[in-house]
């Protein structure tokens, strides 16, 4: 289903403008290096609020997965961005995502937004339904102080050009959303290299759990990984959404960091051990706008 939600933003270029204010008198040069927005005079202005998100939702995934899935890009107002890097192709897949983090310039922030808004975030777009089964829909958002705008579209890489059921129009308006999202996982190319740092882990300071009964799967034909105890609150936690039979703890100081540690030598098929039974955890490291497993909840 295509949704829209939100109201037009008609200031953004002035907050814009206050963000880059308050970092060049926070850190005490400008400019329009990638480290130019650190360090600044928060002032009024969250600097873990998100400006610009772009993320999967829905499709035909098992729940647990879907709790899990990472954005695929988040941009802060002080010019974090954390996006997910590549993934090796193996079964079963490492435990963590490999987030990536990088720092953007205040202005540079502000010209992805608008470039966001160029594509169509932001104004009432008729994108259509192509006739895919089970795919996700993809979510943009753009924030500000003025409220927030939301564009949902439903299979934009599966509907793409020569797609049946969809008007000229439709498809045009999809290609410029598909354009956006190339510029976004490519912002060295868009920005230029000199306005972006090179991307380094992202350091997460806690980790939501989610955990379901670990089982066998003989049709795997491998052997079952060694098992781990589990460091963290005791599992499986709290269902984070209604009408879903996974678990979620958060995980968070030193616990956070001793699982970190042990999931460096865990996958995603690891049974971890806790209250004398066997787990199979997603582990879904916190963004800087997260505060539990609240929010991973599916919508």
């Amino acid at each position: 289903m295509r949704t829209w939600r939100g109201v037009r933003i008609t200031c953004v270029g002035a907050l814009f403008l206050l963000l880059a204010a308050c970092a060049r008198e926070g850190a005490g040069a400008g400019g329009d290096g990638p480290g130019g927005g650190s360090g600044g005079d928060a002032g009024s202005v969250d600097p873990n609020a998100v400006v610009l998100r772009v993320e999967h939702v829905g499709g035909f995934v098992p729940p647990a997965a879907r709790l899990t899935r990472v954005p695929m890009l988040t941009v802060y107002a002080d010019g974090r961005v954390i996006t997910e890097g590549p993934q090796i192709e193996i079964y079963p897949a490492p435990a963590l995502p490999n987030l990536q983090q990088q720092r953007l310039a205040p202005e540079q922030v502000d010209r992805l937004v608008e470039q966001a808004r160029t594509a169509g975030v932001g104004t009432v777009t008729d994108l259509g339904r192509p006739p895919v089964a089970d795919a996700p829909s993809t979510r943009f958002t753009v924030s500000s102080g003025a409220g927030t705008d939301e564009l949902e579209v439903y299979a934009l890489a599966e509907g793409g050009e020569g797609t049946s059921g969809l008007t000229e129009a439709q498809r045009t308006a999809r290609a410029e959303l598909q354009k956006l999202v190339g510029a976004l996982t490519d912002l060295a190319g868009t920005l230029g290299q000199d306005k972006v740092e090179q991307p380094q882990p992202y350091q997460a300071e806690a980790v939501a759990a989610v955990a379901i009964p670990w089982r066998a799967d003989d049709n795997e034909g491998l052997a079952a990984p060694p098992e781990i105890a589990w460091p963290g609150p005791a599992l499986p936690g709290s269902p984070p959404s209604a009408g879903f039979d996974q678990g979620c703890v958060e995980v968070r100081g030193a616990e956070a960091t001793a699982l970190l540690s042990a999931a460096t030598k865990a996958n995603a098929r690891t049974p971890w051990t806790s209250g004398g039974d066997r787990w199979q955890v997603g582990l879904r490291p916190l963004l800087p706008d997260e505060a539990g497993c609240a929010d991973i909840a599916i919508d």
